[in-house]
């Protein structure tokens, strides 16, 4: 059979149709396997805005969180600040009327040495309390950021000069030798004249303490790389070398035996080390072993003296006013009688007034040369009582003093702006009150 060879026009046509439908085919499976991989990446970008959204939604809480515990944070620190605050003020009240009737029976025509060196140590260990109460309320502020300095030119000697008066007392009844070492001109740093004070008292009361009986304790000053180097150093129980890193940290205590009196709030070194960092200085300890005494070297700024800086604060010399008429408003009642039996050994007329309301009284109804009024009173506080008598437009105004256990600088400028004249912490330096009412006006 013979086969054509011109091919069927048809059958051709049947096959190109197939190839197309073949070709189209192939096209749409291409086009569904990118559609399906499209899905597929759709779905997983929708799973990673889940997560997205997710830890958005957590971060979210955790800035929360984050925001109510650092308010937390703050409210607790609030509240510390505030409790130590009012436990400051709660323990120098008592220490008021411990203080004057040590002042009294040192004054009393009939006592004996014996009574006499009693009401001396009494008077050192209300100081040394004082002292106490200071140091752990300075911590508690210095960590808020709650003190500021009264930066000033100032000789170096002025602090320590002020500093050995409180601790020279307690170097002498212990018989120690103090060996103080100067430069022949006084040497110059801008600081804080109370907090420096406070430094040096801190760090020479801690020496005399730390030595024993008959011991050393060297306070020098000289001039090196335009700074101002302070050592105080005593032959007395060293610094262990495992506590030695650590001395300045809040609340470190070397070892203490039972037998040992001697000791402390660990809160002290502290304040020294951030009350010298505040003025740009440096504190370091420095000791070869228990029993081998320590040294502490604190490096301050030089700074050239102001030769028309103003002296020291001092209450004002010369003849005072003589016989005053004293109101004291004081609703603690040990303290009213003791401060008033002072005054009174004193020459002085003194009236009292338990309250804010009857001193006020008092004050409208009578003219006083001097009133000496507590802050903290029930009812009627000492700054209203103080505002009401400088609004009256009463003729004869007496000089105010106020008494109070808050020592903040705002506590301070709260009551100047009353309208007192002065504020005196507690417990109360006798003879500054003395002074302060016999001031002339």
């Amino acid at each position: 059979m013979q086969r054509s060879l011109n091919p069927d026009p048809a059958a051709l046509g049947q096959d190109a149709y197939t190839a197309a439908l073949l070709r189209h085919i192939g096209g749409l499976e291409d086009e569904l396997a990118r559609l399906r991989e499209a899905v597929r990446e759709k779905d997983a970008l929708e799973r990673s805005v889940e997560r997205l959204r997710e830890a958005n939604e957590h971060l979210v809480l955790a800035a929360i969180n984050a925001q109510g515990s650092r308010d937390d944070a703050e409210a607790a620190n609030r509240r510390q600040n505030e409790f130590l605050a009012m436990l400051a003020h709660e323990l120098r009240n008592p220490l008021v009327p411990i203080s004057m009737s040590s002042m009294l029976l040192e004054r009393s025509a009939n006592a004996s040495p014996q009574l006499l060196n009693f009401s001396k140590v009494i008077r050192r260990q209300v100081d040394h309390m004082a002292r106490l109460l200071d140091d752990l309320l300075d911590a508690a502020r210095i960590s808020s950021g709650k003190i500021t300095l009264a930066l000033e030119s100032m000789a170096v000697s002025n602090a320590i000069d002020q500093a050995l008066e409180t601790v020279l007392p307690r170097i002498r009844e212990r018989g120690q030798h103090l060996f103080l070492n100067l430069p022949p001109e006084p040497v110059g740093t801008r600081g804080d004249r109370v907090r420096l004070t406070q430094v040096f008292t801190n760090l020479i009361g801690n020496a005399s303490k730390y030595t024993g009986d008959g011991g050393d304790v060297h306070v020098d000053v000289a001039v090196e790389d335009h700074e101002v180097i302070v050592s105080v150093r005593d032959n007395g129980t060293g610094i262990a070398p495992e506590v030695l890193p650590h001395i300045f940290d809040l609340f470190t205590q070397g070892p203490r035996s039972l037998a040992r009196s001697e000791g402390g709030l660990g809160v002290g070194l502290n304040v020294v080390r951030n009350l010298v960092s505040m003025h740009g200085g440096t504190v370091k300890a420095d000791s070869a072993g228990l029993g081998e005494g320590s040294r502490f070297v604190v490096r301050l700024p030089l700074c050239p003296l102001d030769k028309a800086a103003p002296p020291a604060d001092a209450v004002a010399s010369g003849q005072g006013a003589g016989r005053s008429r004293v109101l004291l408003v004081e609703d603690n009642v040990d303290a009213a009688e003791t401060l008033k039996a002072f005054l009174d050994m004193e020459g002085h007329e003194v009236e009292t007034a338990h309250d804010g309301t009857s001193g006020l009284a008092a004050l409208m109804a009578q003219d006083f040369d001097v009133v000496v009024c507590d802050i903290g009173l029930p009812g009627m506080d000492g700054l209203e009582v103080l505002a009401a008598l400088r609004a009256s437009g009463k003729a004869a105004q007496p000089i105010a003093i106020g008494l109070s256990g808050y020592g903040q600088a705002e506590d301070r400028a709260r009551a100047l702006a009353a309208g007192f004249d002065h504020y005196l912490v507690k417990p109360v330096s006798p003879d500054t009150l003395l002074a302060l009412v016999t001031a002339p006006r």
